[in-house]
């Protein structure tokens, strides 16, 4: 006998299922929001794909398509050819971009600090300081990259010019360690995992560490933001309820990184993230975890730093009239309860 639910129950399960079904149908007929990451597997930049992983987009009715490029440069060019919406990379790209003419802003900081390391190769013994890379080869992973700034930078600090050493762009991951073995760099800056991996295998050891507040400002002078959620300035303008979504959906993903260990934020990212080795990955997490941002704001004198970094060798922004209140915003985190 077919059991007649109460007229008075069903307004309620109508209700209740309205509430909780149609997120993720709001979310899939949203337009499709494509965002480029500038290697979606690096540390640096977890929370995208974490941020999808806890279903934090379609909680916000946002279409959301993760790409991935290895450099930050190459997401920065797709952004700018309007093939995708937004990307995931580091903010100085903001300052720099500015200074030719184009207009981008961050609108969530993912990570107070940079995130990245300097490593020196086993079998480059004789440098022991970014003073002693004068006609050395030094790994970046793409050239333009923030990577290939900072490295630039670096260098520059000790009295060394970009024309007394060689640049090789490598990539990250597999293929930086590649490069490393094979002696093609003596050195290189790349990020977690990549650098738990080497100093494991005892092929590489830290030369500068830009993981942590102390390290980042012994090498750079101060905060230094880097990776962020950035877009066009126009797409800002005239899509800001979309900018307001992903602000929340990130600063959620931030606030669960700050509020979980590294071995339960493991457990949320694929498996393919860390392959046969999840104790590794789990203490490269472990090491990574003090660059995020608490709140997605950009830090207090964070885009100064940034600024004087860049000016100190990049003849494209040494000189320029930058306006660094058009580089990023707060607005969208500021709203978030």
């Amino acid at each position: 006998m077919k059991k007649i639910l109460p007229a008075l129950l069903l307004p309620t399960l109508l209700v209740s299922a309205m509430a909780t079904a149609p997120v993720t149908a709001a979310a899939a007929d949203a337009p499709k929001i494509t965002i480029m990451v500038g290697g979606i597997t690096k540390m640096v930049y977890l929370p995208a794909k974490l941020a999808e992983q806890l279903g934090y987009f379609k909680e916000e009715g946002l279409n959301i398509e993760l790409q991935s490029q290895p450099a930050g440069v190459d997401a920065e060019n797709e952004l700018l050819a309007g093939a995708v919406q937004a990307v995931v990379g580091f903010y100085d790209h903001s300052i720099d971009l500015q200074s030719k003419g184009k207009e981008i802003s961050a609108i969530v900081i993912f990570g107070q600090v940079p995130g990245e390391v300097e490593l020196v190769s086993s079998k480059a013994p004789s440098i022991k300081s970014m003073a002693d890379v004068k006609g050395k080869t030094l790994g970046v992973t793409g050239l333009g990259s923030s990577t290939n700034f900072l490295t630039q930078y670096l260098a520059y600090k000790h009295g060394i010019t970009s024309k007394e050493y060689s640049v090789l762009p490598v990539g990250a991951d597999n293929t930086f360690i590649a490069a490393m073995k094979q002696g093609r760099i003596d050195a290189g800056m790349t990020t977690e995992p990549t650098v738990s991996q080497m100093l494991k295998t005892g092929e590489a050891s830290v030369l500068v560490d830009m993981r942590t507040v102390d390290g980042t400002v012994k090498a750079l002078g101060g905060l230094y933001p880097a990776s962020s959620l950035y877009v066009q300035r126009n797409w800002l303008d005239s899509h800001k309820p979309e900018a307001a979504k992903l602000a929340r959906a990130f600063v959620k993903t931030l606030r669960f990184i700050k509020t979980h260990s590294a071995a339960e934020i493991a457990d949320k990212m694929p498996k393919d993230y860390y392959g046969n080795n999840k104790p590794l990955y789990v203490q490269a997490l472990q090491n990574s975890l003090p660059m995020y941002s608490a709140d997605g704001r950009m830090p207090v004198g964070g885009p100064e730093t940034v600024l004087s970094v860049l000016s100190g060798f990049n003849p494209n922004v040494k000189g320029k009239k930058i306006d660094l209140s058009r580089t990023y915003t707060n607005e969208f985190v500021n709203q978030v309860k």
